[in-house]
Protein backbone atom coordinates (compact mmCIF):
# COMPACT_ATOMS: atom_id res chain seq x y z
CA UNK A 1 0.00 0.00 0.00
CA UNK A 2 1.38 3.12 -0.85
CA UNK A 3 0.19 6.05 2.15
CA UNK A 4 -0.53 9.26 1.57
CA UNK A 5 1.35 12.06 2.97
CA UNK A 6 -1.37 13.82 4.86
CA UNK A 7 -0.97 14.78 8.59
CA UNK A 8 -3.03 12.45 11.22
CA UNK A 9 -5.46 14.86 12.57
CA UNK A 10 -7.71 12.59 15.22
CA UNK A 11 -11.27 14.04 14.99
CA UNK A 12 -12.11 15.94 17.78
CA UNK A 13 -15.74 16.60 19.24
CA UNK A 14 -13.63 20.31 20.57
CA UNK A 15 -13.11 20.98 17.18
CA UNK A 16 -16.43 21.71 16.02
CA UNK A 17 -17.01 24.16 18.82
CA UNK A 18 -13.70 26.05 18.60
CA UNK A 19 -14.59 26.32 14.59
CA UNK A 20 -17.96 28.08 15.48
CA UNK A 21 -16.18 30.68 17.82
CA UNK A 22 -13.19 31.07 15.35
CA UNK A 23 -15.77 31.52 12.24
CA UNK A 24 -19.01 31.52 13.09
CA UNK A 25 -19.13 35.13 14.80
CA UNK A 26 -22.47 36.19 14.09
CA UNK A 27 -24.43 33.69 15.25
CA UNK A 28 -26.22 32.79 18.90
CA UNK A 29 -27.17 30.28 20.84
CA UNK A 30 -30.68 31.55 23.08
CA UNK A 31 -32.44 29.56 25.42
CA UNK A 32 -35.82 29.66 27.11
CA UNK A 33 -34.45 29.13 30.78
CA UNK A 34 -35.84 27.35 33.72
CA UNK A 35 -35.57 30.17 35.31
CA UNK A 36 -38.03 31.89 33.41
CA UNK A 37 -36.46 34.47 31.24
CA UNK A 38 -34.38 34.03 27.82
CA UNK A 39 -30.92 33.90 27.43
CA UNK A 40 -28.65 35.06 24.57
CA UNK A 41 -25.10 34.41 23.47
CA UNK A 42 -22.42 33.88 20.78
CA UNK A 43 -20.70 30.78 19.77
CA UNK A 44 -17.48 32.56 21.18
CA UNK A 45 -18.92 32.95 24.51
CA UNK A 46 -20.52 29.58 24.50
CA UNK A 47 -16.57 28.25 23.94
CA UNK A 48 -15.19 29.83 27.04
CA UNK A 49 -18.01 28.84 29.74
CA UNK A 50 -17.28 25.39 28.10
CA UNK A 51 -13.91 25.88 28.47
CA UNK A 52 -14.51 26.79 32.38
CA UNK A 53 -16.19 24.09 32.64
CA UNK A 54 -13.78 21.73 31.57
CA UNK A 55 -11.43 23.22 33.89
CA UNK A 56 -13.80 22.72 36.83
CA UNK A 57 -14.41 19.59 35.70
CA UNK A 58 -10.57 18.34 35.75
CA UNK A 59 -10.85 20.03 39.34
CA UNK A 60 -13.44 17.85 40.41
CA UNK A 61 -11.06 14.97 39.88
CA UNK A 62 -13.09 13.58 36.24
CA UNK A 63 -10.84 11.39 34.43
CA UNK A 64 -10.47 10.50 30.71
CA UNK A 65 -13.48 7.63 29.90
CA UNK A 66 -15.38 9.12 33.22
CA UNK A 67 -18.91 9.07 32.77
CA UNK A 68 -20.74 12.72 33.76
CA UNK A 69 -24.91 12.75 33.76
CA UNK A 70 -26.97 15.06 32.93
CA UNK A 71 -30.58 15.13 33.16
CA UNK A 72 -31.70 18.59 31.48
CA UNK A 73 -33.88 20.14 28.88
CA UNK A 74 -32.41 21.78 25.68
CA UNK A 75 -30.52 25.23 27.00
CA UNK A 76 -27.13 26.56 26.88
CA UNK A 77 -25.77 24.78 30.10
CA UNK A 78 -27.00 21.50 28.90
CA UNK A 79 -25.46 22.64 25.43
CA UNK A 80 -21.98 23.69 26.75
CA UNK A 81 -21.69 20.71 28.84
CA UNK A 82 -21.71 18.73 25.42
CA UNK A 83 -18.41 20.17 25.02
CA UNK A 84 -16.96 20.38 27.95
CA UNK A 85 -17.65 16.60 28.66
CA UNK A 86 -16.51 15.13 25.84
CA UNK A 87 -13.72 17.77 25.43
CA UNK A 88 -11.15 16.65 28.03
CA UNK A 89 -11.89 13.26 27.30
CA UNK A 90 -15.09 12.02 29.79
CA UNK A 91 -18.31 10.83 28.98
CA UNK A 92 -21.46 12.57 28.48
CA UNK A 93 -24.50 10.55 29.91
CA UNK A 94 -27.45 11.86 28.98
CA UNK A 95 -30.24 10.86 30.93
CA UNK A 96 -34.29 10.86 29.26
CA UNK A 97 -35.76 11.99 32.65
CA UNK A 98 -39.01 10.19 31.18
CA UNK A 99 -37.43 6.90 31.96
CA UNK A 100 -39.29 4.66 34.41
CA UNK A 101 -37.57 5.66 38.10
CA UNK A 102 -35.73 2.11 38.53
CA UNK A 103 -34.89 2.61 34.61
CA UNK A 104 -33.16 5.66 35.85
CA UNK A 105 -31.88 4.13 38.39
CA UNK A 106 -30.28 0.91 35.87
CA UNK A 107 -28.70 3.54 33.68
CA UNK A 108 -26.69 5.39 35.91
CA UNK A 109 -25.05 2.48 37.81
CA UNK A 110 -24.37 0.85 34.84
CA UNK A 111 -22.79 4.02 33.23
CA UNK A 112 -21.14 4.22 36.83
CA UNK A 113 -21.60 8.43 36.68
CA UNK A 114 -19.59 10.47 38.62
CA UNK A 115 -21.26 13.41 39.61
CA UNK A 116 -25.30 14.38 37.86
CA UNK A 117 -25.74 17.57 36.36
CA UNK A 118 -29.49 18.51 36.56
CA UNK A 119 -32.45 20.95 35.86
CA UNK A 120 -33.96 22.17 38.68
CA UNK A 121 -37.34 21.12 37.48
CA UNK A 122 -35.93 17.11 38.04
CA UNK A 123 -34.93 17.48 41.91
CA UNK A 124 -38.39 15.94 42.35
CA UNK A 125 -37.36 12.79 39.97
CA UNK A 126 -34.06 12.42 41.75
CA UNK A 127 -34.44 13.06 45.01
CA UNK A 128 -36.68 10.21 46.20
CA UNK A 129 -33.51 7.97 44.18
CA UNK A 130 -30.13 9.13 45.77
CA UNK A 131 -30.00 6.33 48.21
CA UNK A 132 -29.67 3.87 45.15
CA UNK A 133 -27.71 5.94 42.47
CA UNK A 134 -23.96 5.50 42.56
CA UNK A 135 -22.25 5.87 45.71
CA UNK A 136 -20.72 9.10 46.21
CA UNK A 137 -22.10 10.79 43.42
CA UNK A 138 -21.87 14.70 43.30
CA UNK A 139 -24.91 16.76 42.18
CA UNK A 140 -24.91 20.22 40.24
CA UNK A 141 -27.71 22.33 40.21
CA UNK A 142 -28.02 23.97 36.23
CA UNK A 143 -28.88 27.82 37.76
CA UNK A 144 -27.72 31.27 39.25
CA UNK A 145 -26.80 31.10 42.22
CA UNK A 146 -30.22 33.37 43.50
CA UNK A 147 -32.23 30.43 42.19
CA UNK A 148 -30.68 27.53 44.67
CA UNK A 149 -33.32 26.02 45.82
CA UNK A 150 -33.63 24.46 49.17
CA UNK A 151 -34.03 20.87 48.17
CA UNK A 152 -32.65 17.05 50.11
CA UNK A 153 -29.90 16.49 47.61
CA UNK A 154 -26.55 15.79 49.28
CA UNK A 155 -24.27 18.92 49.37
CA UNK A 156 -25.29 20.54 45.87
CA UNK A 157 -22.77 22.33 43.75
CA UNK A 158 -24.45 25.85 41.95
CA UNK A 159 -23.77 25.40 38.15
CA UNK A 160 -22.21 29.26 38.29
CA UNK A 161 -19.97 28.76 41.47
CA UNK A 162 -18.87 25.93 39.59
CA UNK A 163 -17.28 27.89 36.93
CA UNK A 164 -17.04 31.20 38.71
CA UNK A 165 -13.09 31.99 38.32
CA UNK A 166 -12.01 29.45 36.36
CA UNK A 167 -10.25 30.74 33.04
CA UNK A 168 -11.66 30.58 29.71
CA UNK A 169 -9.72 29.28 27.70
CA UNK A 170 -8.23 25.78 26.97
CA UNK A 171 -6.18 23.93 24.98
CA UNK A 172 -8.16 20.96 24.29
CA UNK A 173 -6.33 17.95 24.51
CA UNK A 174 -5.91 15.52 21.50
CA UNK A 175 -6.52 11.93 22.31
CA UNK A 176 -7.52 8.90 20.00
CA UNK A 177 -10.82 9.47 18.04
CA UNK A 178 -12.06 6.38 18.87
CA UNK A 179 -12.36 7.50 22.44
CA UNK A 180 -15.85 7.35 23.76
CA UNK A 181 -17.50 11.14 23.92
CA UNK A 182 -21.37 10.48 24.75
CA UNK A 183 -23.48 7.73 26.35
CA UNK A 184 -27.34 7.40 25.43
CA UNK A 185 -29.52 4.19 26.53
CA UNK A 186 -32.54 3.41 24.69
CA UNK A 187 -36.02 3.46 26.15
CA UNK A 188 -35.97 -0.55 27.21
CA UNK A 189 -39.38 -0.86 26.07
CA UNK A 190 -38.38 -4.37 26.45
CA UNK A 191 -36.21 -5.52 29.79
CA UNK A 192 -32.91 -3.13 31.06
CA UNK A 193 -32.82 0.19 28.83
CA UNK A 194 -28.92 -0.39 26.21
CA UNK A 195 -26.17 1.74 26.17
CA UNK A 196 -25.11 3.49 23.18
CA UNK A 197 -21.58 4.91 23.30
CA UNK A 198 -20.47 7.07 20.90
CA UNK A 199 -17.63 7.91 19.93
CA UNK A 200 -15.57 11.45 18.80
CA UNK A 201 -15.04 9.89 15.57
CA UNK A 202 -18.77 8.43 14.69
CA UNK A 203 -19.84 11.90 16.57
CA UNK A 204 -17.51 14.10 14.22
CA UNK A 205 -18.22 11.51 10.82
CA UNK A 206 -22.53 11.91 11.39
CA UNK A 207 -21.80 15.54 11.41
CA UNK A 208 -20.12 15.23 8.32
CA UNK A 209 -23.06 12.87 7.05
CA UNK A 210 -25.75 15.72 8.21
CA UNK A 211 -23.92 18.33 6.24
CA UNK A 212 -25.14 16.75 2.77
CA UNK A 213 -28.62 17.03 3.93
CA UNK A 214 -28.55 19.94 6.10
CA UNK A 215 -29.68 22.68 3.58
CA UNK A 216 -32.40 20.30 2.69
CA UNK A 217 -33.92 20.39 6.26
CA UNK A 218 -33.73 24.17 6.59
CA UNK A 219 -30.24 24.53 8.11
CA UNK A 220 -27.90 26.70 6.07
CA UNK A 221 -25.83 29.54 7.49
CA UNK A 222 -27.38 32.54 8.63
CA UNK A 223 -30.22 29.81 9.98
CA UNK A 224 -32.15 30.10 13.42
CA UNK A 225 -33.06 26.71 14.25
CA UNK A 226 -35.08 25.19 16.77
CA UNK A 227 -34.08 21.82 17.96
CA UNK A 228 -37.41 20.32 20.27
CA UNK A 229 -35.79 16.82 19.85
CA UNK A 230 -34.25 17.13 23.13
CA UNK A 231 -30.23 17.19 23.98
CA UNK A 232 -31.17 13.73 26.42
CA UNK A 233 -32.22 11.96 23.59
CA UNK A 234 -30.14 10.95 20.72
CA UNK A 235 -27.73 14.08 20.44
CA UNK A 236 -30.78 16.03 19.66
CA UNK A 237 -30.28 14.27 16.06
CA UNK A 238 -27.12 16.09 15.76
CA UNK A 239 -28.00 19.62 15.81
CA UNK A 240 -25.39 21.17 18.53
CA UNK A 241 -22.54 19.80 16.25
CA UNK A 242 -24.03 20.28 12.78
CA UNK A 243 -25.82 24.30 13.34
CA UNK A 244 -22.81 25.16 14.70
CA UNK A 245 -20.80 24.02 11.55
CA UNK A 246 -23.05 25.45 9.15
CA UNK A 247 -23.14 28.65 10.94
CA UNK A 248 -27.02 28.72 11.81
CA UNK A 249 -28.37 30.31 14.95
CA UNK A 250 -30.26 28.06 17.75
CA UNK A 251 -32.63 28.24 19.82
CA UNK A 252 -33.38 25.89 22.95
CA UNK A 253 -37.03 26.06 24.19
CA UNK A 254 -36.56 24.24 27.51
CA UNK A 255 -39.44 22.62 29.47
CA UNK A 256 -42.03 24.43 27.81
CA UNK A 257 -43.09 22.21 25.07
CA UNK A 258 -46.81 22.80 24.57
CA UNK A 259 -48.31 24.30 21.03
CA UNK A 260 -48.47 27.97 22.68
CA UNK A 261 -44.85 28.12 24.29
CA UNK A 262 -43.76 26.61 20.67
CA UNK A 263 -45.64 28.74 18.90
CA UNK A 264 -44.33 32.39 20.97
CA UNK A 265 -40.82 31.36 20.82
CA UNK A 266 -40.70 30.94 17.51
CA UNK A 267 -42.56 33.85 16.18
CA UNK A 268 -40.17 35.92 18.77
CA UNK A 269 -37.18 34.29 17.27
CA UNK A 270 -38.05 33.74 13.94
CA UNK A 271 -37.28 30.36 13.53
CA UNK A 272 -36.95 29.42 9.74
CA UNK A 273 -36.49 25.49 11.18
CA UNK A 274 -37.65 23.50 13.46
CA UNK A 275 -37.09 19.44 14.69
CA UNK A 276 -38.96 17.48 16.71
CA UNK A 277 -41.49 14.42 16.92
CA UNK A 278 -44.94 14.12 15.20
CA UNK A 279 -46.68 14.31 18.70
CA UNK A 280 -45.22 17.98 19.14
CA UNK A 281 -46.08 18.72 15.74
CA UNK A 282 -49.68 18.31 16.29
CA UNK A 283 -49.64 20.32 19.32
CA UNK A 284 -47.80 23.48 17.33
CA UNK A 285 -50.31 23.12 14.21
CA UNK A 286 -53.38 23.53 16.51
CA UNK A 287 -52.00 26.57 17.57
CA UNK A 288 -51.45 27.45 13.80
CA UNK A 289 -55.05 26.88 13.14
CA UNK A 290 -55.98 29.06 16.07
CA UNK A 291 -54.07 32.01 15.19
CA UNK A 292 -55.26 32.23 11.10
CA UNK A 293 -50.72 32.19 10.51
CA UNK A 294 -47.41 30.68 10.94
CA UNK A 295 -44.78 31.83 13.21
CA UNK A 296 -43.05 34.64 11.79
CA UNK A 297 -40.25 33.49 9.74
CA UNK A 298 -41.09 29.50 9.59
CA UNK A 299 -40.04 27.72 6.63
CA UNK A 300 -39.23 24.03 7.52
CA UNK A 301 -40.14 21.24 9.90
CA UNK A 302 -38.04 17.83 10.09
CA UNK A 303 -39.95 15.45 11.42
CA UNK A 304 -38.89 11.68 12.95
CA UNK A 305 -39.20 9.40 15.50
CA UNK A 306 -42.40 8.07 14.42
CA UNK A 307 -44.15 7.82 10.85
CA UNK A 308 -45.73 11.37 9.90
CA UNK A 309 -49.06 11.67 8.48
CA UNK A 310 -49.69 12.78 4.77
CA UNK A 311 -52.34 15.13 6.27
CA UNK A 312 -50.06 16.53 8.37
CA UNK A 313 -47.42 16.67 5.52
CA UNK A 314 -50.22 18.34 3.15
CA UNK A 315 -51.31 20.70 6.00
CA UNK A 316 -48.29 22.38 6.71
CA UNK A 317 -47.32 22.38 3.25
CA UNK A 318 -50.58 23.73 1.40
CA UNK A 319 -52.32 25.96 4.26
CA UNK A 320 -48.72 27.35 5.84
CA UNK A 321 -46.28 27.24 3.26
CA UNK A 322 -43.86 25.08 5.73
CA UNK A 323 -41.75 22.43 4.29
CA UNK A 324 -41.51 19.10 5.44
CA UNK A 325 -38.40 17.09 5.71
CA UNK A 326 -39.47 13.37 7.05
CA UNK A 327 -36.14 11.46 8.93
CA UNK A 328 -35.64 8.36 10.08
CA UNK A 329 -33.53 6.55 12.40
CA UNK A 330 -32.07 5.14 15.84
CA UNK A 331 -30.25 6.24 18.96
CA UNK A 332 -27.80 3.30 17.66
CA UNK A 333 -27.13 5.03 14.39
CA UNK A 334 -26.27 8.38 15.73
CA UNK A 335 -29.06 8.61 15.37
CA UNK A 336 -30.16 10.10 11.60
CA UNK A 337 -29.83 7.27 8.84
CA UNK A 338 -32.27 8.97 5.89
CA UNK A 339 -34.25 12.03 5.21
CA UNK A 340 -36.69 12.45 2.49
CA UNK A 341 -33.83 14.81 0.23
CA UNK A 342 -34.98 15.80 -3.78
CA UNK A 343 -33.48 15.84 -6.38
CA UNK A 344 -34.38 17.50 -9.36
CA UNK A 345 -36.39 14.84 -10.32
CA UNK A 346 -38.66 14.57 -7.45
CA UNK A 347 -38.55 18.45 -7.46
CA UNK A 348 -40.21 18.47 -11.04
CA UNK A 349 -43.27 15.93 -9.95
CA UNK A 350 -46.56 17.71 -9.18
CA UNK A 351 -47.24 18.11 -5.33
CA UNK A 352 -49.72 15.29 -4.28
CA UNK A 353 -46.68 13.03 -5.61
CA UNK A 354 -44.35 15.10 -3.75
CA UNK A 355 -46.07 14.26 -0.81
CA UNK A 356 -46.09 10.60 -1.61
CA UNK A 357 -42.90 10.27 -1.61
CA UNK A 358 -42.70 12.22 2.01
CA UNK A 359 -44.66 9.66 3.88
CA UNK A 360 -41.62 7.60 3.10
CA UNK A 361 -38.19 7.71 5.35
CA UNK A 362 -36.19 9.29 2.61
CA UNK A 363 -33.33 7.78 1.14
CA UNK A 364 -29.80 7.10 2.96
CA UNK A 365 -27.61 10.08 4.53
CA UNK A 366 -23.79 9.89 3.49
CA UNK A 367 -21.52 7.44 6.04
CA UNK A 368 -24.87 5.15 6.18
CA UNK A 369 -25.06 1.75 3.97
CA UNK A 370 -28.74 0.00 4.09
CA UNK A 371 -29.93 -3.11 2.63
CA UNK A 372 -33.29 -5.17 3.38
CA UNK A 373 -32.57 -9.27 3.91
CA UNK A 374 -35.03 -12.15 3.80
CA UNK A 375 -35.71 -14.67 6.46
CA UNK A 376 -32.84 -16.44 6.01
CA UNK A 377 -30.15 -12.93 5.51
CA UNK A 378 -30.24 -12.67 1.95
CA UNK A 379 -30.22 -9.74 0.36
CA UNK A 380 -32.82 -8.58 -1.65
CA UNK A 381 -33.42 -6.12 -4.82
CA UNK A 382 -33.97 -2.79 -4.27
CA UNK A 383 -37.02 -2.78 -6.57
CA UNK A 384 -40.02 -1.09 -4.22
CA UNK A 385 -41.66 -4.72 -4.45
CA UNK A 386 -39.73 -6.89 -1.99
CA UNK A 387 -39.47 -6.13 1.21
CA UNK A 388 -37.58 -7.57 4.34
CA UNK A 389 -35.58 -6.62 7.58
CA UNK A 390 -33.76 -3.46 7.02
CA UNK A 391 -30.22 -3.53 8.25
CA UNK A 392 -27.29 -0.80 8.34
CA UNK A 393 -23.60 -0.19 8.86
CA UNK A 394 -21.80 3.09 8.83
CA UNK A 395 -19.21 5.05 10.81
CA UNK A 396 -22.33 6.29 13.23
CA UNK A 397 -23.39 3.01 13.53
CA UNK A 398 -22.76 0.80 16.47
CA UNK A 399 -21.00 -2.66 16.45
CA UNK A 400 -22.34 -3.24 19.74
CA UNK A 401 -24.31 -2.27 22.89
CA UNK A 402 -22.10 -0.64 26.52
CA UNK A 403 -21.58 -3.40 28.44
CA UNK A 404 -24.29 -5.67 27.35
CA UNK A 405 -22.94 -8.81 25.25
CA UNK A 406 -26.08 -10.34 25.05
CA UNK A 407 -28.15 -7.30 23.57
CA UNK A 408 -24.93 -7.12 21.36
CA UNK A 409 -24.87 -10.24 19.76
CA UNK A 410 -28.35 -10.32 19.49
CA UNK A 411 -28.25 -6.93 17.35
CA UNK A 412 -25.82 -7.77 14.82
CA UNK A 413 -25.17 -10.06 11.87
CA UNK A 414 -22.49 -12.34 11.19
CA UNK A 415 -20.98 -9.98 8.68
CA UNK A 416 -21.06 -6.78 11.06
CA UNK A 417 -23.99 -5.14 10.16
CA UNK A 418 -27.09 -3.93 12.44
CA UNK A 419 -30.68 -5.72 12.57
CA UNK A 420 -32.78 -1.96 13.03
CA UNK A 421 -36.01 -4.08 13.66
CA UNK A 422 -37.67 -2.53 10.57
CA UNK A 423 -39.04 -4.04 7.83
CA UNK A 424 -38.91 -2.03 4.67
CA UNK A 425 -38.65 -1.72 0.87
CA UNK A 426 -36.09 0.11 -0.93
CA UNK A 427 -36.82 1.83 -4.32
CA UNK A 428 -34.78 2.00 -7.29
CA UNK A 429 -34.52 5.33 -6.23
CA UNK A 430 -33.12 5.18 -2.57
CA UNK A 431 -36.23 5.31 -0.89
CA UNK A 432 -36.80 3.86 2.25
CA UNK A 433 -40.26 2.59 2.83
CA UNK A 434 -40.89 0.95 6.64
CA UNK A 435 -43.81 -1.22 6.37
CA UNK A 436 -43.84 -1.80 9.98
CA UNK A 437 -41.65 -3.41 12.91
CA UNK A 438 -41.03 -6.71 12.61
CA UNK A 439 -42.67 -7.07 16.02
CA UNK A 440 -45.84 -5.13 14.75
CA UNK A 441 -46.53 -6.34 11.55
CA UNK A 442 -49.98 -7.74 11.44
CA UNK A 443 -49.76 -11.85 10.03
CA UNK A 444 -53.65 -12.46 9.11
CA UNK A 445 -55.06 -15.47 7.74
CA UNK A 446 -51.35 -16.12 5.96
CA UNK A 447 -50.67 -12.54 4.77
CA UNK A 448 -48.83 -9.39 6.42
CA UNK A 449 -50.93 -6.44 7.15
CA UNK A 450 -48.78 -3.10 7.71
CA UNK A 451 -49.32 -1.26 10.78
CA UNK A 452 -48.08 1.64 9.73
CA UNK A 453 -49.99 1.93 6.34
CA UNK A 454 -53.12 1.69 8.14
CA UNK A 455 -52.27 3.96 10.90
CA UNK A 456 -51.18 6.64 7.88
CA UNK A 457 -54.37 6.10 5.52
CA UNK A 458 -56.73 6.43 8.90
CA UNK A 459 -54.72 9.84 9.96
CA UNK A 460 -56.54 10.93 6.89
CA UNK A 461 -59.39 11.38 8.78
CA UNK A 462 -60.34 14.85 9.86
CA UNK A 463 -61.93 13.31 13.21
CA UNK A 464 -58.83 11.28 13.97
CA UNK A 465 -55.68 13.29 15.97
CA UNK A 466 -53.40 9.73 16.87
CA UNK A 467 -53.83 6.53 16.63
CA UNK A 468 -52.08 3.31 16.71
CA UNK A 469 -52.99 0.01 14.67
CA UNK A 470 -52.18 -3.71 16.74
CA UNK A 471 -52.90 -7.31 16.32
CA UNK A 472 -55.26 -8.86 18.06
CA UNK A 473 -55.39 -12.93 18.17
CA UNK A 474 -58.38 -14.17 16.44
CA UNK A 475 -59.50 -17.71 15.88
CA UNK A 476 -59.75 -18.26 12.48
CA UNK A 477 -57.32 -15.63 11.07
CA UNK A 478 -54.59 -15.74 13.71
CA UNK A 479 -54.28 -11.78 14.00
CA UNK A 480 -56.39 -9.25 13.22
CA UNK A 481 -56.14 -5.47 13.32
CA UNK A 482 -57.47 -3.20 16.01
CA UNK A 483 -57.60 0.62 15.49
CA UNK A 484 -56.73 2.22 18.44
CA UNK A 485 -57.58 6.55 18.06
CA UNK A 486 -57.71 9.69 20.02
CA UNK A 487 -60.32 12.26 18.55
CA UNK A 488 -59.69 15.42 17.66
CA UNK A 489 -61.09 18.32 19.90
CA UNK A 490 -64.72 18.87 19.11
CA UNK A 491 -65.06 15.68 16.79
CA UNK A 492 -67.37 12.76 16.52
CA UNK A 493 -66.97 9.63 14.75
CA UNK A 494 -68.01 5.90 14.86
CA UNK A 495 -66.19 3.05 14.21
CA UNK A 496 -68.49 2.06 11.09
CA UNK A 497 -67.74 5.55 9.60
CA UNK A 498 -64.13 4.91 10.24
CA UNK A 499 -64.28 1.65 8.20
CA UNK A 500 -66.29 3.18 5.58
CA UNK A 501 -63.09 6.39 5.13
CA UNK A 502 -60.81 3.60 4.94
CA UNK A 503 -62.36 0.94 2.00
CA UNK A 504 -60.95 2.78 -1.09
CA UNK A 505 -57.92 3.66 0.62
CA UNK A 506 -56.49 -0.11 1.76
CA UNK A 507 -57.45 -3.52 0.82
CA UNK A 508 -60.99 -5.01 2.27
CA UNK A 509 -59.40 -7.41 4.39
CA UNK A 510 -57.06 -4.88 6.28
CA UNK A 511 -60.26 -3.07 7.29
CA UNK A 512 -59.59 -3.03 11.32
CA UNK A 513 -61.81 -5.53 13.08
CA UNK A 514 -62.74 -3.14 15.75
CA UNK A 515 -62.22 0.91 16.32
CA UNK A 516 -61.65 1.80 19.92
CA UNK A 517 -61.43 5.77 21.06
CA UNK A 518 -59.07 6.59 23.77
CA UNK A 519 -58.83 9.73 26.01
CA UNK A 520 -54.80 9.77 25.50
CA UNK A 521 -52.42 7.08 23.77
CA UNK A 522 -49.35 5.78 25.38
CA UNK A 523 -45.91 7.19 24.38
CA UNK A 524 -42.54 5.83 25.36
CA UNK A 525 -39.82 7.93 26.93
CA UNK A 526 -38.65 9.45 23.53
CA UNK A 527 -42.75 10.20 22.50
CA UNK A 528 -43.13 7.22 20.58
CA UNK A 529 -46.51 5.29 20.50
CA UNK A 530 -45.53 2.16 22.98
CA UNK A 531 -47.88 -0.48 21.47
CA UNK A 532 -46.26 -3.06 23.94
CA UNK A 533 -48.29 -1.05 26.50
CA UNK A 534 -51.19 -0.64 24.75
CA UNK A 535 -51.05 -4.93 23.75
CA UNK A 536 -51.03 -5.20 27.84
CA UNK A 537 -53.66 -3.15 28.05
CA UNK A 538 -55.97 -4.86 25.48
CA UNK A 539 -54.59 -8.33 26.45
CA UNK A 540 -58.58 -9.22 27.35
CA UNK A 541 -60.24 -7.34 24.93
CA UNK A 542 -62.31 -9.37 22.38
CA UNK A 543 -62.82 -8.60 18.78
CA UNK A 544 -66.48 -8.44 17.59
CA UNK A 545 -65.36 -10.71 14.85
CA UNK A 546 -64.41 -13.68 17.12
CA UNK A 547 -67.22 -16.24 16.23
CA UNK A 548 -68.09 -14.63 12.92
Amino acid sequence: MLKGRMMDMPMMISSIIDYAADVRTDNVVVSNRVEGDIHRYTYGQARARAAQMAHALKELGVKEGERVATMAWNGYRHFELYFAISGIGAVCHTINPRLFADQIVYVTNHAEDKILFLDTSFIPIITPLVSQLPADMRFVLMCDRDAMPDCELPNPICYEDLISGQPDHIVWPVFDERAASSLCYTSGTTGNPKGVLYSHRSTYMHSMGMLTLAGSAGVTEGATVLPVVPLFHANAWGTPYVAPLVGANLVFPGGKLDGPSVFDLMDQEKVSSAWGVPTVWLGVLAEMRKRGRKPEGFECVLSGGSAVARSMIEEFQNDYGVTVVHGWGMTEMSPIGSTTIFGSTQKALPKDKQVDLKILQGRRMFTVDIRIVDEDGDPLPQDGEAFGELQVRGSGVIDGYHEDETASQAAMTADGWLKTGDVAKIDPEGFIQLVDRTKDVIKSGGEWISSIDLENAALGHPAIAECAVIAMPHPKWAERPMLVATLVEGQTVTASQINEFLADKVAKWWLPDDVIFVDTLPHTATGKLSKMTLRERFKDHVLPTVGQ
